[in-house]
């Protein structure tokens, strides 16, 4: 008995069991989605099922050739709504809603506003280790073009640098250090840092991985800066992995299927055959390659283990779920499993960050942009403990102010997207941060003193947090005493980060900046970053390049 099995659009569909009725054997559809069954029926009834369809049955005649078309099953509507990247307690939505009125030409992101101590004490943030807007913001920059503002994530900006990170004490998955100082774009106000940082994990120490990396090998992937890119990176990995490892790849493209079953990560020259293998061409049919290798990682899932799906596209699903909505939906459901996702996003023009993203918050993952081989390095050879091994997650802080010493605030990055503000059952949702790792959070702050002699209690902070394979809630409780620093005596790290900020602030064309240059910047960059920092000094030709750039030329506009 012979035949194939699509979906809905046309695409072949592999792995689909089949159920033979007379014999209760069950067999699977190829890579093409064909099929071929050796039995002494000339009729037989077979059942096909693919998680993620509706089940189908068929009867067969031997003499015939018989064409199988799957249906997706509906999704229900995500129960979750819009996640949040900061939220302050009883802050009425109308008056956050205020916020995006005249701004709606950039659409996406709402910068987020001063909000009085006394009336709204308590905001929290989300904290991860995702860092791909600054290596997209390079990438606009490098090629002499001004960056969309909604590309400006300040958080991620910071997290690229992962400054002057100390260890936690010993025993404790997570530290907090502060610093106040004056803000150097507006001298009436103050800023607070909270330097937060992730316990180091030894290679030796880490449980096995069970790695599936899920490659996007459609057409549009055919450039030197995305799938060679991507080929690149990944045995870069692949040269990190021990034994205890093991790894599959599966493709999505002109077909979806399994290129490697699951394999030894001692076994790299079988990984690279086949990594080396792999081209572009067809559309991309992102539904169904998300699903197969969720399948996968769920069929050799390692109990305690980091059972991860890899994901590296440009983002653009022509096939299947489309939309930013629909993709969340389908991820929402998978992350059940227990399987961590991981996004690489590469490629310029038809670039979707804003699925990539999605994805990988809704996966309980982290994400990442390949501009360069150097990048594809950094993150998947340099920095593949913190990319990869989870130490916490559903991690968020809250920030309870004092009034007493504190008469307003705004949080500095973590800026909302329209759509979460509008749903008024948007919540914050912890992210995922991987092994020793310093993320850097800052609120700009009005003070209710203009004494800065004293020591004061400006804030509480409360870190939330839950150990991987854990449902336990933890929390680590800090109520600093913080004495105010001049600006000058600050440790560099602080003033580095600060500039970095204002970088992002300056490409956003924040309403607080309005009195700060270029020039201004450049001389901070210049000033405050570390000569013996590769990475600091390449941040510093980037502000002298965008200043180039953005003294010359008309602000963007979409």
């Amino acid at each position: 008995m012979k035949g194939e099995v699509h979906d809905e659009s046309g695409n072949a569909l592999q792995n689909v069991s089949i159920l033979l009725q007379s014999t209760g054997y069950v067999y699977y559809s190829g890579a093409s989605g064909g099929f071929g069954i050796v039995t002494t029926n000339k009729f037989d009834t077979l059942t096909f099922s693919l998680e993620g369809y509706q089940k189908q049955k068929a009867t067969a005649n031997a003499t015939g050739f018989i064409n199988i078309i799957l249906k997706r099953v509906p999704l229900t509507k995500n129960a979750r709504g819009f996640a949040l990247s900061s939220f302050t307690q009883n802050l009425e939505r109308d008056v956050q809603q205020q916020w995006f009125v005249g701004d709606e030409t950039y659409a996406s992101l709402i910068e987020n506003r001063f909000v009085p101590a006394k009336k709204y004490p308590t905001t929290g943030v989300t904290l991860n280790v995702d860092r791909a807007s600054y290596s997209n913001i390079r990438r606009f920059i490098m090629l002499n073009t001004q960056v969309p503002p909604d590309a400006v994530r300040i958080e991620e900006m910071l997290n690229y640098f992962n400054l002057s990170y100390t260890e936690p004490d010993s025993g404790k998955i997570f530290g907090i250090q502060t610093a106040l100082t004056r803000c150097p774009w507006n001298k009436e106000n103050q800023l607070l840092f909270a330097s937060i940082q992730s316990k180091r994990v030894s290679l030796d120490s880490l449980p096995p991985s069970n790695l599936v990396f899920l490659i996007d090998v459609s057409g549009s992937m055919d450039m030197p800066n995305r799938l060679p890119l991507l080929k690149a990176g990944f045995r870069s990995l692949v040269n990190t992995l021990r034994p205890k490892d093991s790894v599959a790849i599966v493709v999505y493209g002109g077909i979806t299927g399994i290129m490697l079953n699951m394999t030894s990560g001692g076994e790299k020259e079988k990984i690279f055959r086949t990594i080396d293998s792999l081209s572009p061409g067809g559309a991309t049919p992102g539904e169904s390659g998300i699903k197969l290798a969720y399948s996968v990682a769920r069929t050799h899932f390692i109990k305690g283990g980091n059972n991860r799906v890899i994901l590296a596209t440009d983002g653009d699903f022509n096939v299947g779920l489309k939309t930013d909505e629909e993709l969340e939906e389908m991820i929402t459901m998978q992350r059940k499993s227990g399987v961590y996702l991981t996004c690489l996003g590469v490629g310029m023009g038809n670039y979707k960050d804003s699925k990539i993203q999605t994805l990988a918050q809704a996966g309980n993952g982290n994400f990442a942009y390949l501009d360069s081989y150097n990048e594809a390095e950094k993150v998947l050879l340099k920095e593949f403990t913190q990319t990869l091994y989870a130490v916490a997650d559903n991690v968020y802080l809250n920030a309870t102010f004092n009034p007493e010493f504190v008469k307003s605030y705004r949080v500095i990055g973590f800026d909302n997207k329209v759509g979460a503000i509008k749903d008024t059952t948007a919540v914050v949702e912890g992210g995922e941060i991987g092994s020793a790792y310093n993320l850097q959070v800052l609120f700009e702050i009005e003070p209710a003193t203009t004494d800065t002699t004293i020591a004061e209690k400006p804030v509480v902070f409360s870190l939330q947090y839950k150990r991987p394979h854990s449902d336990m809630p933890h929390e680590l409780k800090v109520e600093p005493m913080v004495m105010y620093q001049s600006w000058e005596t600050l440790p560099q790290r602080y003033r580095f980060a600060s500039t970095v900020a204002l970088f992002g602030m300056l490409l956003r064309n924040s309403d607080y900046t309005k009195e700060i240059s270029w020039n201004d910047l450049l001389a901070m960059a210049t000033k405050y970053s570390n000569p013996a920092d590769n990475t600091q000094q390449e941040f510093v030709n980037l502000v002298q390049q965008a200043k180039t750039l953005y003294a010359k030329r008309k602000r963007w506009k979409p």
